[in-house]
């Protein structure tokens, strides 16, 4: 049985020593800044990002470059083993569409490998939830097969539930209008959103005030994780730049439901540039998203 090599983009938001840690290749996806780009070369620290984004600088996003994933992959293919791909969410992005056909390519190729890329369905630390289960998995003994087969059967059920602090990033993605944004930041109304099953960021509710909105992410978990909770080892949270509130999460997440370990970290650029600094956002696993 050929050994396995597991592959994702940056858009897991999973940091630099747990991919080392966990020998996880991270192929990076750029975003630009007035017509400059980062994130292979030159990368900017998440406070420098957000702080751009604070003083006025919009980023745009890119979809992962197909010529990377091709060398990063024929890489592995070379060295004899076989590739899982877990890719950022279709509805999303179009990483997961230039990564499948570069797979399929590859098969042409490499015809005794075995190549999956999977669409996660999954965004920030949803897709990097879904990627930790599936190393616990291959560190268990599971083969290829036996992961892809898990993650197709399981990647509805990485619930997202996201906040976020100034509207106007939302209007400029499309997500809410302009008056909607101007009214709501007059009277506080905080949005809290998810991924739907198509993998697309959709609007869910919305509360009055910021404390309100973070305990309403844990108030929805409550109401999605059904029979899932001992499923929930661990649970990610991310944040754009603003930790004391995913704090508040986490805190609220081990009194209520006793989960202990909480893994938080920072947004990376490609949700980061369309939600900004403020957002918080929780991921585990529930009944239905």
């Amino acid at each position: 049985m050929r050994s396995y090599k597991i592959i994702t983009d940056s858009t897991t938001d999973l940091p630099k020593d747990y991919a080392l840690k966990q020998d996880l290749e991270i192929i990076p996806i750029c975003y630009s800044f007035e017509g400059k780009v980062f994130g292979v070369e030159e990368e900017l620290s998440s406070k420098d990002f957000f702080d751009r984004m604070r003083n006025g600088l919009m980023p745009t996003t890119m979809a992962a470059n197909p010529q990377m994933v091709e060398q990063i992959l024929s890489k592995y293919l070379d060295e004899g083993f076989d590739v899982l791909y877990i890719a950022f969410s279709s509805g999303l992005s179009g990483s997961y569409n230039v990564a499948a056909m570069v797979g399929e390519t590859l098969k042409e190729k490499y015809q005794g490998a075995k190549i999956y890329v999977i669409d996660s369905l999954c965004a920030s630390l949803g897709e990097g939830l879904i990627v930790h289960k599936a190393l616990k998995l291959k560190a268990e003994g599971k083969t290829i097969d036996e992961v892809v087969a898990w993650l197709e059967e399981n990647k509805l059920n990485i619930c997202h539930q996201f906040t976020v602090d100034d509207l106007f990033h939302l209007h400029r993605g499309g997500r809410v209008s302009k008056a909607a944004a101007i009214v709501g930041t007059i009277i506080s109304i905080k949005p809290i959103l998810h991924v739907d099953n198509e993998g697309k960021l959709v609007p869910q509710d919305k509360v009055r005030g910021r404390k309100r909105a973070l305990t309403a992410l844990v108030d929805n978990m409550g109401k999605s994780i059904g029979s899932f909770k001992d499923k929930n080892d661990t649970v990610f949270i991310s944040h754009g730049d603003c930790e004391e509130d995913a704090e508040f999460v986490g805190i609220l997440i081990k009194e209520r439901f006793g989960i202990m370990d909480v893994f938080i970290s920072i947004l990376g650029p490609t949700i980061g540039a369309h939600t900004g600094p403020g957002l918080v956002a929780l991921f585990f696993m529930g009944e239905t998203r």
